[in-house]
């Protein structure tokens, strides 16, 4: 029998004014755990009279709440070998080196072949860990198209501390970044909060009563009509640095979703890479710093653009 989402409509009680969005939903629903329905919020999936909210929403009487759970996708295999790029790896974690093209996850339209397929291949004590904790080994994630530094952790107790370095600010994340346009300012930070967009829903946009979203740039280089930029995200917001770019008129190179559909430069990816990644070790507590370098594909861009 073929899997199915599961749907529901929650109603707000009286006596549940005032709790929190993602603790009632993972109340009234124990299948889903805290974490998991704080995903489904992110995602969309989790919608408050209608309109999508933050899990810190505080419920107010009357308010009707949808959950929208993706069925689970029966054929596909947990492990596959799929070649990762290892740069670095321990009992309790591994950082892998990303390529542009590659799905960190199973999703609709990816139900197979993916970087956490590989994952489960390389590491098969993931299996073991409980199924409502969400893709096992995961603490962050990339878009498909961007290439990169990617953490991941090999125990539960890695996962917890690596995720809670993330939400308390204190991973630093750098990315290369090749823009359209030359940016006003040399060096600035956009501040300026994400939310899922009204007119497109499989889109994010800037958006007031978003979530709060921070980056920093700093111009590396001028490349005639483009920019290239070091950018330091300081919130981890799906689609942030794309985002936060084109709000301000320059785009990523490459980007048919937030830029021009048709782009001058042939690149068949985005002109994202992130480049360098620095946390604490789980167990150690060691301050830890690995870099990845730009791919072939977007240094001959680069060298294309110097030579006119």
């Amino acid at each position: 029998m073929a899997a199915i989402e599961m749907q529901e409509r929650l109603v707000v009680a009286p006596e549940e004014v005032g709790e929190r969005l993602d603790r009632f939903v993972a109340r009234r629903l124990p299948a889903l755990s805290r974490s998991a329905v704080q995903r489904l919020v992110e995602a969309g999936s989790i919608l408050v009279n209608h309109a999508p909210a933050k899990p810190s929403y505080r419920m107010e009487d009357g308010d009707e709440v949808q959950v929208t759970v993706p069925a689970p996708s029966a054929h596909a295999p947990a492990a596959q070998g799929i070649l990762l790029q290892v740069i670095y790896e321990d009992a309790a974690l591994a950082v892998l080196n990303k390529p542009a093209g590659l799905v960190v996850h199973p999703a609709h339209g990816h139900e197979a072949g993916t970087l956490w397929n590989g994952l489960m291949a390389r590491y098969p004590e993931l299996a073991t860990w409980p199924t409502e904790e969400g893709w096992p080994g995961l603490v962050h994630r990339l878009d498909r198209d961007t290439s990169g530094v990617l953490l991941v952790a090999r125990t539960p107790e890695a996962r917890d501390a690596l995720r809670a370095q993330f939400k308390a600010a204190q991973v630093s994340k750098v990315y290369l970044a090749l823009v359209i346009g030359r940016p006003e300012h040399e060096r600035a930070r956009i501040d300026s909060p994400i939310g899922r967009d009204p007119r497109e829903r499989k889109r994010l946009a800037v958006l007031e009563g978003g979530r709060q979203a921070i980056t920093d740039y700093g111009v590396l280089e001028y490349l005639g009509d483009y920019t290239l930029l070091e950018v330091h995200p300081l919130t981890g917001r799906t689609h942030q640095i794309r985002v936060h770019l084109a709000a301000i008129g320059h785009p990523v190179v490459g980007d048919r979703v937030y830029g021009p559909g048709r782009q001058k430069l042939r690149l068949r990816r985005l002109f994202l890479h992130a480049a360098e990644l620095t946390f604490r070790h789980p167990v150690t507590g060691q301050e830890m710093t690995f870099n990845a370098p730009l791919p072939g594909e977007l240094e001959e861009v680069l060298a294309e653009l110097r030579r006119t």
